[in-house]
């Protein structure tokens, strides 16, 4: 989900990316940042991610938000699965975790630091 830098996002779309961001953190963002917490090597892996996604979505020139974090976390996502990846089934291995779980990880720990609360889950 991007939206152009030059068009402030509609309700639409930050519910959307709320929604998607609450999903990311149900899914492994509160299990993995609580693993982080007691883990301090994990933690600082975390944070080196969010220093670098920070960087990567511009974050020293503008506010971070909620449907940037969502767009680069679904690119993340995306580029992931081209190359075979497959979202964990069962909780993660946090110990353990690679790349991309930490990437995915780091942007849940600035999703939180936004200070916002994510939208509901959606009902099925």
């Amino acid at each position: 989900m991007r939206v152009p830098s030059n068009r402030a996002p509609g309700r639409s779309a930050v519910d959307s990316a709320s929604s998607a961001l609450a999903v990311l953190t149900v899914s492994i963002g509160t299990a993995g940042l609580a693993a982080a917490a007691t883990c301090p090597g994990l933690l600082a892996e975390v944070d080196q991610h969010a220093a670098a996604v920070r960087d990567a979505l511009g974050g020293d020139r503008r506010p971070l938000t909620p449907a940037a974090l969502a767009g680069y976390a679904e690119g993340v996502r995306d580029a992931a699965r081209e190359h075979g990846w497959q979202p964990p089934t069962r909780s993660a291995d946090f110990a353990e975790a690679d790349w991309l779980l930490t990437r995915l990880l780091a942007v849940c720990a600035l999703a939180r630091s936004l200070g916002t609360r994510p939208a509901p889950l959606p009902t099925l």
